[in-house]
């Protein structure tokens, strides 16, 4: 299979429109975040709706991703990557017209189905079309781009949200996904590999779907019904289940989706270990950060979203430079301390109580962000790279496949373990500073069920003025505890990111197909 040149015209259109797809899914990601408190308040919703607005469309990704990544090497990456852009459009237009909770989440579900054919592809895409000496180099330049584009998600989020247009957060995503589409068919080439197994292992993929799909339900249900009910722990248990059987489809299977020789490569298997800790560090961190600025310390949601901006500017001036330096000298450094930086960052961010507002930003969330966007910056690259360069080339969508669906997992396990976490720690928190409050029984009950809220939590009607005051601020103090705690529990996953790096990556080349 030919390959070309990053530099020249087919490589430039294989790198822009595969970083405009992978824009849509990056900038929906970061910017609803930042939009869920315009959007809770609209749609009415609460704090377990939101989380499932969330995850929802997650749940999709972490449940089809293989098989999107599979697809794409066994039909032709184009053609796959293509049709997730148009269920993505699709996905998209359908909850920006949603009127109700119920019908964003199903439409989110579209979007997910959409985004597990799409988002493998743009790294399958590129890794499969540029020359091998420049794929760091490309891949870097992947990384920096859309990780630039994930930063102003945020920004572009706060400014429509404050606008009262949050809608237009997936409207935005129609123009570039038409761009994309149109590039992809006028200007880049079909890449099927010769010698690549074009049959569908279709009795692993509806394993793999349903044992995602469950493990993944099981933890988002576990927040509101309780680890105790058989509604989370019998899909957890069926899903450890049927993936069980998953992996021994895949070791008899002449046609395996997922060929487990992949892991014989420690460093790829050390890779994705790094993978689901730090972004479900990275997850939870972001989500809590946003909540906090906007909820509890006053920001406006576009004043929430600027606040990532120095996180944007490191990305840009260090990502592709950090993914050149992992070429020339190996990424082991690279995803040893970039990780443990992030996590410090994060560490640090959890030190901060309330504060007057965002003119404190620079002396008080700045050095944090700061830091954690420091350890990113020099992990985002070398860490992308490595899977892809620790994989056959025949496999390529089947690599990004396995680590995408890594990382979705790790964001579904962070926002369900940690959002039962945060209501746990909330409670306790308000429960300690109800005690203080003069209220009878009736009323304290009244005021505590508005814990599922988090830093939503409204003051319940008919209270004195003195009493209103006082739960306000016991809601402010305990989402702040709470919200302590997660940013240290994120901040040592990413630590433990950094011992993943140091135990199992190796900086040693993997010989490639037809080499």
């Amino acid at each position: 299979m030919t390959t070309v040149s990053l530099k020249s015209p087919a490589g430039k259109w294989v790198m822009v429109s595969t970083i405009l797809a992978s824009a849509m899914a990056f900038i929906d990601g970061t910017a609803l975040n930042v939009v869920l408190p315009a959007l809770q308040k609209s749609l009415n919703a609460s704090g377990t709706d939101l989380f499932w607005i969330l995850n929802a469309y997650l749940l999709m990704l972490a449940s089809l991703m293989l098989i999107g990544g599979s697809l794409g090497d066994k039909l032709g990456r184009k053609k796959v990557f293509m049709v997730g852009i148009s269920l993505f459009l699709m996905g998209s237009a359908a909850c920006g017209f949603s009127g109700s909770v119920i019908v964003l989440v199903v439409c989110r579900i579209i979007q997910g189905i959409g985004g597990a054919l799409m988002i493998p592809g743009s790294l399958s895409l590129i890794s499969a079309s540029i020359n091998q000496e420049e794929k760091g180099k490309a891949i870097g330049t992947w990384s920096a781009f859309t990780t630039i584009i994930m930063m102003a998600g945020p920004i572009l989020g706060g400014a429509l949200a404050d606008a009262g247009l949050w809608r237009y957060i997936f409207f935005i995503n129609l123009p570039i996904g038409v761009i994309a589409l149109l590039m992809l068919w006028l200007k880049v080439d079909e890449k099927i590999d010769d010698h690549a197994d074009h049959t569908i292992d279709y009795p692993g993929a509806i394993a793999i779907t349903l044992g995602l799909a469950s493990l993944t339900f099981g933890f988002l249900r576990a927040p509101a019904v309780g680890w105790q009910s058989w509604h989370s722990y019998g899909p957890l248990i069926a899903g450890i289940v049927l993936l069980i059987i998953f992996i021994i489809i895949q070791r008899k299977s002449k046609h395996p989706m997922m060929p487990l020789q992949l892991f014989n490569n420690l460093t790829f298997s050390g890779a994705n270990l790094l993978s689901f800790f730090l972004y479900a560090g990275l997850g939870a961190g972001m989500l809590f950060l946003s909540l906090n600025f906007v909820q509890i310390q006053g920001y406006s949601q576009l004043q929430s979203g600027l606040t990532f901006l120095p996180f944007t500017l490191l990305i840009i001036t260090i990502a592709r430079f950090a993914g050149s330096l992992a070429d020339k000298y190996g990424p082991r450094l690279f995803l040893i301390f970039g990780p443990a930086v992030a996590g410090t960052g994060l560490f640090m961010l959890s030190f901060i109580k309330q504060t007057e507002g965002p003119s404190a930003y620079w002396t008080t969330f700045f050095p944090g962000i700061l830091v954690f966007g420091l350890g990113m910056s020099f992990t985002v690259a070398p860490l992308t790279t490595t899977v892809m360069s620790s994989a056959d080339a025949l496999l390529s969508g089947v690599a990004s496949g396995i680590n995408n669906a890594v990382t979705r997992i790790a964001a579904v396990f962070a926002n369900a373990i940690f959002g039962a976490l945060a209501v746990l720690f909330f409670s306790g928190a308000l429960a300690e500073q109800v005690r203080s409050i003069k209220l009878d029984n009736t009323k304290r009950e009244v005021v505590m069920a508005q814990a599922i809220n988090l830093g939503g939590a409204r003051v319940p009607p008919g209270l004195f003025a003195r009493d209103q005051e006082q739960v306000k601020k016991a809601y402010r103090q305990s989402f702040i505890s709470a919200y302590r705690n997660i940013m240290r529990i994120s901040g040592t996953l990413g630590l433990i990111g950094g011992l993943m790096g140091f135990a199992f990556v190796r900086n040693v080349a993997i010989k490639k197909a037809g080499e």
